[in-house]
């Protein structure tokens, strides 16, 4: 798997924010709470930004959030989360 990139700090990210709460076995807090995603839009966006913030401070040390919005942009139905991260190569450096 690290062969094909899946090892890199932004995939391990974007990986972490698609996964839902309660599906990784052993890490059952590992992903987004799927309750956020089912409540209205207007209510859950603050609460999924921040439960985000949680799961990347968390399981990915590496990156630095900038900034991280969640809700529908286009008012379309896309619910959805953007981060703005970048890398910590501090920590990357400690880990070799």
């Amino acid at each position: 798997m690290l062969g094909k990139g899946n090892g890199e700090p932004q995939t391990c990210a974007a990986n972490l924010l698609q996964t839902p709460r309660f599906s990784v076995p052993y890490e059952r807090l590992k992903g987004i709470d799927g309750e956020l995603v089912d409540s209205p839009a207007a209510e859950s966006a603050d609460e999924m930004a921040a439960d985000a913030e949680w799961l990347l401070e968390t399981y990915e040390p590496r990156v630095e959030i900038n900034s991280i919005e969640a809700g529908d942009p286009d008012g379309v139905g896309d619910f959805g989360i953007v981060a703005d991260l970048s890398v910590n190569f501090n920590d990357e450096e400690e880990e070799t």
